[in-house]
């Protein structure tokens, strides 16, 4: 199952991808894709049975609406650094022996049609086209073998960073990461059902038109159940919780020279199975 949230900024209404492409307003089922309805089981099949009494009477949604972040107010936005070979080596930097993790503000997140704002005093804005790991149930000291039974899905991610933050300006990467509209997610949250194997799927970036990023998922250096369970030895994971599982080569810092985006340009990236998004770049 596909979920979406459509509508104005902060106005958003729960909706859903049919097979056939459609998306529909789903607001007459009561709920949003919030924790509540992300981390209660029941609640996936029960929308599922809604649907399929209710789904011919639901209002289709126009495509000129707006795609908000398919999932809203999560606890934590939690990244992992350096968790593709290549991209490790273009950085300079040594694969790492244990995942690197850093936080990104959830207020960062944006639709996947929304602007990348510039912001102030940028000179080092770059794109990072990344899997996210959707939480389903809290996840606390879980073991690799229990991990995928605490995942609720999938989301494309636009790992959004600004270079001079994250690497000049003193103490973690936080800081080049979490500047408004630097985390685009969607267009669609799928359910894990849905995605055969999270570890064997394309990724692509383009700038302006131009391949930028192009990779697959069997890269990653550490997996899917290996981070879920990693990450719940230091904290709570809790339903709606965001994992970024990392970039693949090909960001404008590892570019000679470097090459960062700029006002006008426009990022496209995509997954395999979790669609496409659009960014036009825009300074502050």
């Amino acid at each position: 199952m596909k979920l979406i949230r459509f509508g104005k900024v902060g106005n958003e209404k729960p909706g859903v991808v049919t097979e056939s492409g459609k998306m529909l307003d789903c607001s007459a089922y009561g709920a949003d894709w919030t924790a509540a309805f992300l981390g209660e089981t029941s609640r996936l099949e029960d929308f599922k049975k809604w649907l399929a009494s209710n789904g011919d009477s639901c209002p289709e949604v126009s495509a000129s609406e707006r795609l908000g972040s398919p999932v809203p107010y999560p606890s934590k936005i939690m990244c992992v650094g350096l968790n593709y070979s290549l991209h490790a080596k273009e950085s300079g930097m040594e694969v790492p022996k244990q995942p690197v993790l850093f936080m990104k503000a959830t207020s960062a997140l944006s639709g996947p049609f929304d602007p990348i704002v510039i912001p102030k005093n940028s000179n080092a804005t770059d794109w990072e086209v990344e899997l996210a790991i959707v939480i389903g149930k809290k996840a606390s000291y879980v073991s690799e073998e229990e991990a995928m039974g605490h995942v609720f899905g999938y989301v494309l991610h636009n790992d959004v960073s600004e270079r001079e933050f994250q690497l000049q300006h003193g103490g973690q990467w936080v800081k080049g990461k979490s500047c408004d509209t630097f985390a685009p997610l969607g267009p669609y949250l799928v359910t894990k059902d849905e995605i055969k194997d999270p570890h064997q799927l394309r990724l692509w970036l383009k700038v302006n038109g131009e391949i930028m990023q192009d990779s697959n998922t069997s890269d990653l250096v550490f997996n899917v159940p290996q981070l879920v369970s990693y990450i719940s030895q230091y904290m709570s994971l809790l339903p709606g919780d965001i994992i970024s599982t990392g970039t693949p080569a090909g960001v404008g810092m590892g570019l000679k020279p470097p090459r960062y985006l700029k006002a006008g340009d426009e990022v496209e990236l995509g997954i395999e199975g979790l669609g496409v998004s659009r960014q036009r770049v825009e300074a502050m």
